[in-house]
């Protein structure tokens, strides 16, 4: 099955929260409410370098898509 890049995600046990899912290596979620992020890989300490160099880009990019489909539901 073939999943976006990022999912956008909700829960009534969290009212507050707004989590963005990123589907691809390195998968995580992050919830903008506080901006923590929860990596769903285990890192090597050669992965860790390169995550961190592209760790601040797909939170970038994550905030960007929120952005985007907030605009989009907007439009409806």
């Amino acid at each position: 099955m073939d999943f976006p890049k990022y999912l956008l995600g909700d829960n009534s046990d969290y009212p507050s929260a707004i989590f963005v899912i990123h589907t691809e290596f390195p998968r995580f979620i992050i919830n903008l409410e506080n901006d923590e992020v929860e990596w769903l890989e285990d890192f090597d300490k050669e992965d860790e370098k390169e995550l961190e160099a592209e760790a601040e880009n797909l939170i970038q990019e994550a905030n960007d898509f929120y952005d985007r489909e907030i605009e989009r539901y907007g439009e409806d």
